[in-house]
């Protein structure tokens, strides 16, 4: 990987906690100005990661490279890195001013500078006003704009979060989102976060770096990783899918043909270099890229089966579908005036578009 002096780079990363390896073999660019975030369940290694990066976990191999500088001898405090947490970590007893403050106090900065910059940030974060009040005295919102602010404060090349949305209601947690989205596009601050949340990823992120059993599955753009998931836990951890096991029976020019379950039926998929005959394989599909179809309709996708199970969910309704083959297929169809609606017992056919199914 050529290092070069602008963003975040991770060369072969390691973490190891006795024999067990947290963090295995990573390498990942963060290019600057980017918003990348390290998206798995617990114990995946993303904040491993983030904590490498911050200076308080020491790697067990590998480097780490700050706008081309190797900081893998240098101290926390050193690495100049904007840094907000889950549970915002202010101090209590100091106003939001001195919060904010504290990191340009501890770099010695002049009395007329601390009050610049903190006048600035501020307003950046659209809270002037507050500087007297303590923390007790806000909302968790605003307590996790002045955390924001004070990790912007020095301008740092390089901001870290952890979770830093977990504590809010959904509501806020949905508002504060935009709101960092927004801010880290308008400074242009190079942004690494780490969330087990795969909806906010999808909706904060540039691209996203998906982390399981202390490795990177894939890294991408949120459509890519949706749209084009490289294996199964992909597919599974990022929104939902539909997997049916199968074999597949013939190979033509543009797509495959295969046969699902116990054979009984035949799906068409879109063809994938190197796939070959009789080879198993896995089918993924959107349950809200699946809808009814009539018996008499022409696509390319159309497969028979009776509703199982129907649960309303607001702007939905999900059908789970048994199909001939044994298999069930989970599909949404928005709830919407003139959609037929189906009950409990009814033969159904349900079909998608060849492009809509991926063997992994």
């Amino acid at each position: 990987m050529e290092i070069e002096k602008s963003g975040l780079y991770l060369q072969n990363l390691t973490k190891k906690f006795g024999m067990i390896a947290a963090v295995d073999d990573i390498s990942l660019h963060v290019e600057e100005g980017e918003f990348l975030t390290l998206l798995g369940p617990s114990g995946s290694g993303k904040t491993t990661t983030l904590m490498m990066v911050a200076g308080f976990e020491l790697p067990t191999s590998g480097k780490i490279f700050i706008r081309g500088e190797d900081v893998m001898t240098v101290p926390p405090f050193e690495r100049n890195i904007g840094m907000v947490f889950q549970n915002y970590a202010l101090f209590p007893h100091m106003t939001v001013f001195n919060n904010i403050a504290f990191p340009l106090k501890m770099r010695k900065q002049s009395r007329d500078e601390i009050s610049r910059r903190v006048a600035r940030v501020l307003e950046i974060v659209k809270l002037p006003g507050f500087e007297f009040r303590l923390p007790k005295q806000l909302s968790g919102g605003q307590q996790q704009r002045v955390a924001l602010a004070r990790a912007l404060v020095y301008d740092p090349p390089l901001l870290l979060m952890d979770e830093p949305l977990g504590a809010l209601d959904k509501k806020l947690r949905d508002h504060m989102q935009i709101e960092i989205r927004n801010l880290q596009q308008e400074l242009q601050i190079t942004s690494l976060y780490v969330t087990h949340d795969q909806e906010e990823a999808l909706t904060m992120s540039d691209r996203i770096a998906v982390f399981d059993q202390g490795k990177i599955q894939q890294v991408g753009r949120p459509d890519e990783l949706y749209e084009k998931p490289e294996n199964r836990f992909v597919a599974d951890f990022i929104g939902e899918s539909n997997f049916l096991e199968g074999r597949t029976t013939r190979v033509g020019n543009d797509h495959i043909l295969v046969a699902v379950g116990d054979g009984s039926i035949e799906i068409q998929c879109p063809k994938i270099p190197g796939i070959k005959e009789k080879k198993e394989v896995q089918l993924s599909v959107r349950p809200e890229k699946i809808r009814f179809v009539e018996p008499s309709c022409d696509t390319p996708v159309k497969v028979e089966g009776v509703i199982e199970e129907l649960i309303y969910s607001g702007e939905v309704t999900r059908y789970i579908v048994r199909i001939k083959s044994g298999d069930t297929i989970n599909l949404k169809q928005q709830i919407l005036h003139g959609v037929r609606s189906y009950k409990k017992g009814d033969r159904v056919f349900v079909g998608w578009s060849l492009e809509d199914a991926r063997i992994l």
